[in-house]
C-alpha cells in the first residue's frame, strides 16, 4: 500500500474529531432548545420564511448492474420517506479504486458523507482517523444491537467498539453437483466435510475429462481456510488485541491446506483455472468439475445457472479432520460515516443506516442480491420465508455461520496493508499449484513479505 496519506493538519483534526464526538454523543439539542409554549410569536416575515432544506447525504458505493439497481430502490424507498434528509448514491466503481478517490477527498469537502469499503479495508479506515465510529451514534441514540448478527458485528468490531455497519456480508461454501456425485456412486445428500473425504471424493469423481473440484486460487479463501481450523492468522490476536506485526500464513494450518490443494492438482483430481472465481463458477455451471467454492453471495446465480441442467448441492467449508473449533469470517463491507463532514450531515447518514437495518429493508436486500440479512428479525419477513422455499441451499449458508464459534480467528484478521498481502499469499499458492515451489518454503515467503509491509504500515501510523 502507498504511505498512508494523513490529515493536513493535525490539530485541526484532532479538533474536528473532539467536537463532532461531542456533538454526536449528547440528544439533540438544535430542535428542542424552545418548545410550543415557550417560544416567542412567529412574526409575519418569520411565517413566510422557506421550510429548512432538507439534509443531503453523499453515498459512494461499489454496486454495480443488479446490485446496484437494488441499491437505487433501497435509497429511491428512504428519499420518499424521509423528507428532512435525501441520500444520493454515487458508484465510485471497485473497492479499491472508491477507497484511492476516498484517500484522494480526505482534505478537502469533495468526498462522501457516507462510504462503502471492502472488510480488508477495515484497519486502515480505523487508522485513517477519517471517520466517526459508528458506536458514538449507537451510544448517543441507545440503538439496540442485539437485533444484528452478532457473528456478523464481530467483525467490524476492535477494542468492543463498532467503527462501521455490516452492510452487503458473504461467506463461502462448497457447491457440488448432485448428479455427477450420483453418477460416482456418492451420496449426494452426504457432502465431504473434510479436506480428506473432499480428496477422496474429487477421486472418485474425476472421470471422462472432468475434474472432481476446482479451487480459484483467491486469498480469501486461505483466510477463510485459517478461521475454520480457529487458526489466526495473523500475530497480536489476529491484529485485534494490538496492531499485527506478523503474519502467520505460514503455520500448520496454511501448510495443511496447500499440501492437501496441492496434491488434488497434481494427482488431476482438481483443476487448477487460476485467480478468478468467475471462471471455476463457468466450469462449474457447464458440469466441468464437480465441485467448486465460492460466496454465498453467487448462491442465487449459481443455481439458477444450473437449472435445467443438474442439481446443486452446498455444504459447508470443509477442514481437517480434528481441527480446532472455528467457522467462517464474514466478507463483503460495511459502511463508514466520514468525520470532515457537518453534524447534520452525519446524522442525516446515521438515520439512513437505521433505516437499512429494518426487517424488511434487509429482507429485500438479501432476497435480491443474495447476501446475508445482518438484521436477524428479516427471516421472519415473508420475502425472505418465500426465499428460503425457492432457494433451500441458502440455508446451508446461514447454518454456517450461526455455527461459528466466536473467538479471535473466526472474528478475522485486520491489518492495514490486507489488499498487498492477499496478492501475497495469491501468489505463494500460484507458485506452489505449479510446482515452483514447496508449499512450507512459499508460505514462508509469503509471511516475511506480508510482515515487512506490516512494520512500513505500523511505522507509517505511529
Amino acid at each position: 500500500m502507498k504511505t498512508l496519506k494523513m490529515r493536513s493538519s493535525a490539530i485541526a483534526m484532532t479538533a474536528l474529531a473532539l467536537l463532532l464526538t461531542s456533538a454526536c454523543g449528547k440528544a439533540d439539542t438544535t430542535a428542542t432548545s424552545t418548545s410550543a409554549s415557550t417560544a416567542p410569536a412567529a412574526s409575519p416575515a418569520a411565517a413566510s420564511t422557506k421550510p429548512a432544506e432538507p439534509v443531503k447525504v453523499i453515498w459512494w458505493h461499489s454496486m454495480s448492474g443488479e446490485l446496484g439497481k437494488a441499491i437505487d430502490k433501497l435509497v429511491a424507498d428512504f428519499n420518499a420517506s424521509h423528507k428532512d434528509v435525501q441520500v444520493e448514491a454515487v458508484f465510485q466503481g471497485t473497492y479499491d479504486e472508491s477507497l484511492n478517490k476516498m484517500k484522494a477527498s480526505m482534505d478537502t469537502k469533495n468526498g462522501p458523507s457516507l462510504i462503502q469499503v471492502y472488510e480488508i479495508g477495515s484497519r486502515f479506515m480505523i487508522d485513517s482517523k477519517a471517520i466517526t465510529p459508528m458506536q458514538t451514534f449507537i451510544d448517543a441514540d441507545k440503538y439496540d444491537v442485539s437485533q444484528l448478527e452478532e457473528n456478523i458485528l464481530n467483525y467490524y468490531r476492535v477494542d468492543n467498539k463498532l467503527y462501521s455497519m455490516p452492510f452487503n456480508t458473504s461467506n463461502p461454501i462448497l457447491y457440488y453437483n448432485k448428479d455427477m456425485f450420483k453418477a460416482a456412486g456418492l451420496d449426494p445428500e452426504k457432502p465431504p466435510t473434510t479436506y480428506d473425504e473432499v480428496a477422496k471424493a474429487a477421486q472418485a469423481l474425476s472421470k471422462d475429462g472432468k475434474s472432481g473440484a476446482s479451487f480459484a486460487i483467491y486469498g480469501w479463501f486461505m483466510e477463510q481456510f485459517f478461521a475454520n481450523q480457529g487458526a489466526e492468522y495473523l500475530n497480536n490476536g489476529n491484529g485485534r488485541t494490538s496492531p499485527a506485526t506478523e503474519s502467520q500464513v505460514n503455520a500448520d494450518a496454511g501448510v495443511k491446506t496447500l499440501e492437501w490443494w496441492k496434491q488434488m492438482v497434481d494427482n488431476k483430481s482438481a483443476a487448477n483455472l487460476g485467480r478468478k472465481t468467475d471462471d471455476t463458477k463457468k466450469a462449474f455451471l457447464a458440469g466441468q468439475v464437480a465441485m467448486t467454492l465460492d460466496s454465498t453471495a453467487s448462491l442465487r446465480g449459481i443455481v439458477s445457472g444450473a437449472e435445467g441442467k443438474f442439481q446443486v448441492g452446498t455444504a459447508y467449508l470443509p477442514k481437517p479432520a480434528g481441527a480446532g473449533e472455528g467457522g467462517v469470517v464474514v466478507g463483503g463491507a460495511s459502511l463508514y460515516i466520514l468525520n470532515n463532514k457537518t453534524e447534520a450531515e452525519q446524522k442525516g447518514a446515521w438515520e439512513f443506516i437505521k433505516y437499512l437495518t429494518t426487517p424488511d429493508v434487509q429482507a429485500y436486500w438479501s432476497v435480491n442480491t443474495g447476501y446475508f440479512p445482518i438484521t436477524k428479525k428479516a427471516y421472519d419477513e415473508q420475502l425472505m420465508k418465500d426465499n428460503l422455499v425457492k432457494y433451500p441451499q441458502f440455508k446451508t449458508a446461514i447454518d454456517q455461520l450461526h455455527a461459528t464459534k466466536a473467538n479471535k480467528a473466526t472474528q478475522g484478521a485486520v491489518m492495514g496493508v490486507f489488499p498487498e498481502a492477499r496478492q501475497i499469499v495469491e501468489g505463494a499458492i500460484e507458485e506452489t499449484l505449479a510446482g515452483k515451489k514447496a508449499p512450507k518454503d512459499a508460505l514462508d515467503a509469503a509471511a516475511k513479505s506480508i510482515s515487512e509491509k506490516l512494520a512500513t504500515y505500523n511505522k507509517t501510523v505511529k
